[in-house]
């Protein structure tokens, strides 16, 4: 009988010291007491030690409950099969072999552990069947640990059956298979998964790369976020911690400075602890890095010896795959963490950004503008996930290193000192060229610049195409990008020079300098020093190794650098000044006073309606700005009793339909919004909208006319049931029988809101008479106080004022509703009439992805944009760089084969000299390929972008109309920011990677051809793998892309309404939509990169299979292979799970962002407006000389399929007339103005300027010989004298006899910088009367023979009114004016009037005729107390 340990008297200490039994040997062994208690023991110390923390793990996370199902039964009879198993074993021992036992005691230890292991297994089985866990790693861990150490007794056995035969020992045999099959079949059930619990959602990636593959996915195919990824999680525990570091620095004098500091302290506070588990993961992964090559070494050595046992050689290959393995798990396992952590602070910063946007004070406001906002959520959030993902290269990097060289030294002595002296070298002159790469990081500036003129442009375009200014804004447009790319060009020529000089790329270059220096110093201090296979291809494995810490180096500290930049900037932002909550003292609703102000202690406001009435720049709105708090007090106190609605004086509308824009967030309570309807005069309008109520409104309210969009914003605040209405002039805006019945329905006292507080600024003087209280304001200050007839007995101010404009007060309510109609809107053609409400109100057209593989010709446009004098050059350069490296790689291979002669080898100094030259030449490829690439990049964006810009530029306004300017500012931004950089960088990448696989296969198949039959298989499974990717990445990339745009856009509404959102109070609904566009937009990032992670998980076990061929084949030919050769086959080989890799991430990359050139693209495909000019135009130079005006049967649609808006209008206006054009809402007076503009073409019909018809004339050569002074005014950012003219063709004497002409003279005298005044974005430092000025002041600059006026009138003071209109009276006596009017008295002197309803002219006439026939017009001048 078999005894249990070889030495009984010393057996334990045996089982880990006899290594004649398991290494110095041709058969291999462990002894039989390691095999009965270590390989035993390990696995169940594995379960018992680790099973307590798991236990708490579950705790904390409940899935469901899973019920029992055949899987679950399976596993718990195969575990207590195994545990009665080792029972049995147990008493079998003290049965049959008590003798031994009693000697080794420690033999009856083995199956009670056992037993009681496998009973803990059938427990956490069902604990995790409890908590919803339907597959388990910690359990799959134990049955392969189990299986793994249960092959030595299995190989023993077998070995045992062979030598003594099988019915030596038959029951022992029996019980061992059986239990080691139980085993198997237990880790086989491990590997499948149990049904789902109800409440879990489907596990991701593989069945959404299945799903990715069949067909294209759709955002509805995404799963949710997990909660700890959710913006309302995140946030919430960020805010926290940000307000306590933004408390402390409110104590410090230099808070800018420090808070970007603070910042970065809060994120890591919030992230640091998931962020270090991935630390860890690295550091682990480093282990197992530098353990392949000493495992090569032993392989080389093994090759060395002909006397080693083959078998050690196997061992050695295997090793040497399962190492590789390793690193490749814990490598992206780090990768992943960081990839989530870098998402969790994305969405935190937009968090906050988002939240500070909405309590920053005006004076912050007017500092940051809407595009830098929108900068900071797109590209600086972007630099610091970057910054999160490479950021712990900057502290491992240098411990890489270091490591490298110490094993260098150990290999070459004092020789790795050149390697140092290399490496030392290196790290100034990278350290040079990034400190020059981040001054170049003016780019960003640039970028700022141009996204912030373009969103500019994009909210004025409609005032660019009235003044024909859009070659203006694209040469300044064109600037920044010229200075941007000029940046961009500088900062890559020096990144080339940076690669070249040292190779540090990471496109997998040998780094030849550090070869060549380190193995130049070893042969030339000593002749004895030789160069064999194992120093050559373990050093160059070790350099290998070097590579990514030297290359990633430089990249990380230029991450970090242009992160702390970014942390400065979005920290600069967060501690801009707050409004401050006690600027108005809020208490809850109490009757008697609802608004202190010291102004007014001795009245009591309650319920009643205070005018507040003054000249323009008065300070009307910023007592209510006061009232609201947006103002910083000085001095005083405002106390505000009960809720408060506000109405601004232009009018803020929300990309919404017109129901949510006046429910705004309220329950929708119908008997109530329909008497809101009816009092704000919206009914008639919803009667012509495609929807009704459900018809989307474009974004600013662009398909509304300026007075619907008033009427929305007044319904808006009407419906709340407030306590307080701040009405900031919402009756200038509207027709005045709509005014009248505005105020005679809502704010009058006899209105719904009769029983509230109202303050109304106006400037309708028929109103002030039913006012409680009046003040009247001059310079900031209320000058007066009291009723009208008050302030009228005082003969002050206010009667002079209403002396002058006083109109008669009769006034009767209107007996004809006017039909409102919407100014341009997309709305329904005859196809789509059978659509549900919800499509025909759709304005906008949202982001769409587009679906499958990008199309070839995609990639044909955009290397045909670089163009084959450039592409020819790189691929040349890309095959001779790889040429040298396989010529130098070989050459060192046959060096170390040299035999030894004398101790030498000969000829080392023509060696060394070939091999520098080899690597010189590899130097000057690379960094002619890197230059090449990169400036052809610049060639392919600058042409890309220009065509993006005049594409925009030259679309018609309906395209504005339904895009939103998200979509297009994401264009702008992004998407040219990824052809700027990404697509260079990628094909870079992608070039290098593919060359270098090349050259590893022709080595590998060099040293071993039978690793072609593996070669073969590999490449058809990497197709695959990579196509099964490809199409699923793509696709996600898309829908990433797309719901990104959303984001900006709401982030962009918000900045605008502001003001309205807090008066509100609806901040808290604005920060859930927000929360829900962010958290919508990472659920396609989220899968896109954990895709990644298993792609290249994938790819590197395949890369693995080639290097387990070349070490096998290696081991089975080192008869006739030299070791210099299989070492060059089996350290390139290793190299080849990273290039794999990085083919397909680089692959990848390129097909994710040539979607960015697909969706510059599309704006080529949409319908363009007229020429702006014809060539060879017989237009004389002076025309309109007269400005005579000839309509010929003329009709407009706003589009194909809705009701004609100007319907076969015949009508001639003679040089120096003057035409006012009246009517009701939607009459089509505005259709005319975009007539003669040629905004919108005409249907049918045509228009003659002095006898040319305008149809055959340039846009541009039209739009800019005639004038417009719109209904919004629009200023840019940019000077004063930029605002008036853009193309600088006017003298300063000229501009300055504007401005006096339009009584902004002694305004811009004051100014400090005069005409260079900065206005600031919107010209939002400028009060809107002045503004309107500045508008009239650009007319007369124009001087033309046609002056149009669009309602311009609407939003000025009677006096400034009267200012204007006589300057119009006398500046353009001898020019044509249309005037479309609201206030009637201003076109009383007119030649003519023209009355239009529903398209047609009705009446015509001279204004004394028109009355005295007593038709529409007479009834409008009785409406308005004129007759």
């Amino acid at each position: 009988e078999r005894s249990l340990c070889n030495d009984k008297t010393n057996g334990l200490t045996l089982c880990f010291q006899d290594w004649n039994v398991t290494w110095y040997t041709p058969h291999p062994d462990l002894t039989q007491c390691f095999q009965h208690t270590v390989l035993v023991w390990f696995p169940c110390f594995y379960l018992w030690v680790c099973a307590p923390f798991y236990c708490l793990y579950l705790r904390f996370y409940d899935n469901g409950h899973i019920s029992i199902s055949s899987l679950c039964c399976a596993k718990t009879g195969l575990c207590l099969c195994l545990a009665f198993f080792g029972f049995l074993e147990m008493v079998y021992l003290l049965v049959e072999r008590s003798r031994d036992i009693e000697s080794h005691m420690v033999f009856l230890l083995s199956p009670i552990i056992r037993s009681l292991t496998m009973i803990l297994a059938v427990l956490v089985i069902h604990l995790e069947r409890l908590k919803g866990f339907r597959s388990s790693i910690f359990l799959f861990l134990f049955w392969t640990l189990a299986v793994i150490c249960s092959l030595v007794p299995l190989r023993a056995n077998i070995q045992a059956i062979i030598d003594e035969g099988f019915s030596a020992d038959a029951m022992r045999f029996v019980a061992f298979f059986t239990f080691f099959s139980l085993q198997l079949a237990q880790l086989i059930l491990s590997c499948f998964a149990d049904q789902r619990p109800a409440t879990l959602k489907p596990a991701f990636v593989k069945v959404q790369l299945v799903k990715g593959y069949r067909s294209p996915l759709k955002a509805e195919d995404l799963w949710s976020l997990r909660e700890e990824d959710t913006s309302e999680k995140i946030i919430c525990d960020l805010e926290k911690e940000w307000a306590k570091q933004w408390a402390k620095m409110q104590q410090k004098l230099h808070k800018e400075q420090s808070s970007g500091f603070c910042l970065l302290r809060t994120l890591a506070k919030n992230f640091g602890p998931y962020f270090l588990t991935g630390t860890l993961y690295l550091v682990i992964q480093d282990v197992f890095m530098f353990s392949i090559p000493q495992v090569l070494s032993l392989l080389l050595g093994f090759v060395r010896d002909e006397d080693a046992p083959l078998w050690k050689g196997y061992v050695f290959a295997f090793l040497m795959v399962l190492l590789s393995c390793l690193q490749s798990l814990f490598n992206h396992q780090y990768m992943y963490t960081c990839f989530t952590v870098g998402m969790r602070v994305k969405t935190a910063v937009m968090g906050l950004v988002y939240r500070k946007s909405l309590v920053i004070n005006s004076a912050a406001r007017r500092t940051c503008t809407v595009g830098e906002i929108v900068n900071l959520v797109s590209a600086d959030t972007q630099k610091l996930m970057d910054f999160v993902v490479y950021f712990n290269a900057v502290w491992v990097a240098p411990i890489e290193i270091a490591l490298c060289l110490f094993f260098l030294w150990q290999r070459l002595g004092p020789s790795a000192l050149a390697g140092i002296a290399t490496v030392i070298l290196i790290f100034p002159l990278n350290g040079f060229i990034a400190k020059m790469r981040s001054k170049l990081q003016v780019q960003m500036k640039y970028m700022d610049g141009r996204i912030k003129l373009m969103n500019e442009i994009l909210s004025g375009i409609k005032i660019l195409k009235f003044y024909a200014w859009e070659n203006a804004f694209r040469e300044r447009v064109l600037g920044y990008r010229e200075k941007e790319l000029n940046a961009l060009k500088k900062s890559q020529i020096l990144y080339s020079i940076s690669i070249a000089s040292f190779n540090s790329s990471t496109f997998l270059v040998d780094f030849t300098k550090i070869a060549f220096a380190m193995f130049g110093v070893y042969v030339l201090i000593d002749e004895k020093h030789v160069l064999d296979a194992e120093k050559v291809f373990v050093s160059m494995a070790l350099i290998n190794i070097l590579k990514a810490p030297l290359s990633q180096l430089p990249f990380a500290m230029s991450t970090t650098m242009q992160a702390l930049v970014s942390l400065k900037r979005l920290g600069k932002f967060l501690c801009q000044d707050e409004l401050k909550l006690d600027s108005v003292e809020r208490t809850p609703y109490h009757p008697g006073e609802c608004i202190c102000l010291p102004l007014f202690s001795d009245f009591p406001l309650r319920g009643s309606l205070v005018a507040v009435v003054g000249h323009v720049g008065s300070g009307k709105s910023s007592l209510l700005s006061a009232m609201l708090g947006e103002m910083e007090k000085k001095s005083g106190h405002v106390t505000v009793s009960g809720s408060v609605a506000y109405v601004p004086q232009q009018a803020w509308i929300q990309n919404a339909t017109l129901k949510d824009n006046i429910l705004f967030g309220c329950e929708r309570k119908d008997s109530w919004y329909q008497k809101v309807l009816e009092a704000c005069a919206l009914l008639p309008d919803l009667e012509i909208l495609p929807a009704r109520d459900a018809t989307e409104i474009g974004e600013k309210g662009l398909n509304l006319s300026g007075g619907q969009k008033q009427r929305v914003s007044l319904a808006r605040a009407v419906y709340r049931k407030a306590d307080i209405y701040l009405l900031d002039d919402p009756l200038s805006a509207v027709d005045a029988h709509v005014g009248q019945h505005i105020f005679e329905k809502v704010i009058g006292p006899n209105g719904v809101l009769k029983n509230k507080t109202r303050i109304l600024v106006t400037h309708g003087l028929s109103f002030l008479p039913q006012a409680d209280l009046i003040l009247v304001m001059e310079d900031g200050e209320i000058t007066e106080m009291g009723s009208y007839a008050e302030l009228l007995s005082r003969k002050n101010t206010f009667a002079d004022f209403v002396k002058a404009f006083s109109v008669s007060e009769r006034k009767e309510s209107a007996t004809h509703r006017g039909n409102a109609s919407i100014q341009t809107m997309e709305a329904i053609s005859d196809t789509e009439q059978e659509q549900d409400q919800e499509e025909v109100g759709r304005l906008t057209q949202a982001d769409k992805a587009h679906t499958g593989r990008v199309k070839l010709e995609m990639y044909v446009d955009y290397f045909r944009t670089i163009g084959l004098a450039f592409i020819i050059p790189i691929i040349f350069l890309y095959a001779f760089q790889q040429a040298a490296s396989l010529t130098y790689n070989y050459w060192l291979s046959l060096w170390a084969d040299d035999p030894v002669v004398n101790g030498t080898q000969v000829n080392t100094d023509l060696k060394l000299g070939v091999f520098g030259a080899l690597g010189f030449a590899q130097g000057i490829a690379v960094f002619g390929t890197t230059v090449a690439i990169s400036l052809g990049g610049i060639i392919a964006s600058r042409h890309l972008h220009l065509d993006l810009v005049n594409n925009v530029l030259h679309s018609p306004m309906s395209f504005f109309e339904s895009t939103p300017s998200g979509n297009l500012l994401n264009r702008f931004s992004k998407e040219i920011d990824a052809i700027d950089c990404m697509i260079p960088d990628g094909l870079k990448m992608m070039l290098g990677y593919v060359f270098k696989l090349l050259e590893v296969c022709i080595i590998v198949l060099m040293a071993t051809p039978f690793a072609g039959v593996i070669v073969l298989p590999l490449t058809l499974l990497y197709a695959f793998i990579q196509s099964f990717y490809v199409a699923t990445s793509c696709q996600l990339r898309r829908l990433e892309s797309v719901s990104r745009s959303p984001i900006y856009t709401h982030f962009n509404e918000t900045v605008q309404g502001v003001s309205v959102i807090r008066a509100f109070g609806e901040q808290s609904r604005f920060i859930l939509l927000a929360n829900s566009r962010v958290d919508h937009n990472q659920t396609s990032y989220f899968p896109r990169f954990v895709a990644t992670r298993w792609l290249a998980v994938n790819l590197e076990f395949l890369g693995n299979l080639l290097v387990l061929a070349a070490a096998i084949l290696s081991v089975m030919g080192r008869s006739t292979l030299s070791p210099g050769i299989v070492g060059l086959a089996v350290s390139h080989s290793l190299q080849v799970t990273g290039i794999l890799s990085w083919i397909v991430r680089a692959w990848t990359d390129v097909e994710n962002n040539i979607v960015s050139v697909e969706r510059v693209k599309e704006y080529a495909e949409t319908t363009k407006e007229a020429p702006w000019t014809i060539e060879d135009s017989p237009l004389p130079s002076d025309w309109p000389r007269s400005g005579s005006i000839g309509f010929q049967e003329y009709g407009l649609q706003y589009r194909r399929g809705l009701d004609w808006a100007l319907k076969e209008i015949s009508l001639s206006v003679n040089e120096r007339e003057k035409v006012g054009i009246v009517g009701r809402t939607g009459a089509g007076k505005s259709s005319l103005a975009l007539g003669i503009f040629r905004i919108l073409e005409a249907a049918k019909g045509k228009i003659f300027i002095d006898g040319i018809n305008i149809a055959e004339v340039g846009l541009h050569e039209l739009r800019s010989r005639i004038t417009i002074i719109p209904q919004d005014p629009v200023l840019f950012s940019g000077s004063l004298r930029m605002n008036l003219d853009p193309f600088d063709g006017y003298t300063d004497e000229e501009v300055w006899r504007a401005l006096e002409l339009a009584h902004l003279k002694n305004f811009v005298s004051g100014l400090p910088d005069k005409l260079n005044h900065e206005c600031s974005e919107g010209g939002e430092n400028l009060s809107l009367g002045q503004r309107q000025l500045v508008c009239l002041a650009r007319a007369l600059l124009r001087k033309t023979k046609i002056l149009v006026l669009d309602e311009a009138t609407a939003a000025v003071d009677l006096e400034t009114d009267n200012l204007i209109q006589s300057t119009i009276r006398t500046q353009f006596e001898d020019c044509t004016v249309l005037t479309i009017a609201h206030r009637l008295n201003t076109i009383m002197d007119y030649t003519r009037v023209i009355v239009m309803d529903r398209g047609h002219i009705t009446e015509m006439d001279s204004p004394s005729n028109l009355i005295s026939q007593r038709g529409q017009f007479y009834r409008m001048c009785r409406e308005a107390g004129l007759v």
